[in-house]
């Protein structure tokens, strides 16, 4: 799974929150004599855990989507997490088709481990979008980003700020993960094509801020001048590790965490020239409404790539891409912004699942 890198496990398997108490619990399908949906579509997300901030915010979005329009007037969510285990995550699918639900949304406990059941659910025409952590069963959807792409879009911001030339240092996440082969990849890629660019030191601060700044904090002493950095995840614990080392602050390319755009936005000093992107909470969303779109025939049964939210120290905006009263580990791309935007959240729907103001627009894209 994409975001393993956050997880501090917070939750016992099997734990439900539900978001409709009708939802799911017939045991019936959705569907009259003639096969035409009558009622409300029943649409349930599988999660494997919900134990980080990314994974609250995830379904803290997914829940305030669906208690807006057009969702709450067309669809019955409810949402199971498996404490990430692929045995009770495979149960609760099961159950969940034997109830006879329109779609499901799954953030897998495994990539492989779930093809079974996933099958099954396809059998039974139940529609099955899987994101983030996606499923390898041909017949399902998957909606995420590109993580080779991560490491690329970030290093060639590095690369163009030091106009080619300087020393880089590569925070990586957590080894032998696809994210993080990718992300690397992407990133090595962009840096072997700039001979002027030496990457000085490539170390794991797997993922988590706190790690990230040990590591960082650790390796200083030995490196020359650093002119750019390059980190898959924990950017803001890199950067505190710099400041308190009284080190010259470098180019930064790094990820979506609060903490890091505070930096960029100049509410936290000193004030760093960089570039946020991550892979964004609202993934459910999309799921959600892929999903929707699917079983109303108002989009073709196909899976979605989506860009990542984007900002740079010159785009950040506060209290739009960047809250300055919420904490460093807060995910920043909880919604995303722009005249393009896939879907645009307010804030409480990431930090309580409220929903927000008006109809929700997501957009799917062709």
């Amino acid at each position: 799974m994409i975001l393993h890198r956050y997880a501090r496990l917070l939750a016992a398997a099997g734990t439900m929150v539900l978001l409709a108490t009708s939802a799911c619990s017939s045991g019936t399908s959705n569907a009259d004599s003639s096969g035409e949906k009558k009622g409300k579509l029943k649409i349930a997300l599988s999660n494997s855990f919900i134990g980080n901030q990314w994974r609250v915010e995830m379904e803290n979005v997914f829940k305030a989507a669906c208690a807006m329009p057009p969702y709450k007037d067309e669809v019955e969510c409810t949402v199971f997490n498996a404490g990430n285990d692929v045995a009770t995550q495979t149960k609760q699918i099961s159950n969940l088709i034997a109830q006879g639900v329109d779609a499901i949304v799954i953030n897998a406990a495994s990539t492989s481990g779930l093809n079974g059941v996933v099958q099954q659910a396809c059998d039974r025409k139940i529609v099955v979008v899987s994101f983030d952590n996606t499923v390898d069963a041909k017949c399902g959807l998957t909606v995420n980003t590109d993580q080779v792409k991560f490491g690329e879009q970030l290093a060639q911001f590095v690369v163009d700020q030091l106009k080619g030339q300087g020393n880089v240092v590569m925070v990586t996440g957590v080894a032998g993960t696809g994210a993080d082969n990718d992300r690397n990849a992407g990133a090595k890629k962009v840096f072997d094509a700039n001979p002027g660019i030496k990457v000085v030191a490539t170390y794991s601060g797997m993922w988590d801020s706190a790690t990230a700044q040990r590591q960082t904090a650790a390796q200083l002493p030995s490196l020359p001048k650093v002119d750019g950095i390059w980190v898959s995840g924990g950017t803001d614990g890199v950067i505190k590790a710099f400041v308190e080392a009284g080190r010259p602050m470098p180019v930064a390319g790094g990820e979506a965490e609060n903490g890091f755009r505070k930096y960029m936005a100049g509410v936290s000093t000193p004030k760093v020239n960089g570039m946020s992107i991550g892979q964004p909470p609202f993934l459910s969303v999309i799921s959600l409404e892929l999903a929707r779109a699917v079983l109303k025939g108002t989009h073709p049964k196909s899976s979605i790539t989506i860009p990542f939210p984007m900002v740079t120290s010159d785009t950040v905006k506060v209290g739009e891409t960047v809250f300055p009263d919420l904490p460093d580990s807060f995910f920043a791309d909880f919604t995303d912004s722009g005249p393009n935007a896939t879907v645009v959240l307010c804030q409480a729907a990431a930090t309580a699942g409220t929903p927000c103001p008006g109809t929700l627009t997501v957009n799917l894209g062709s």
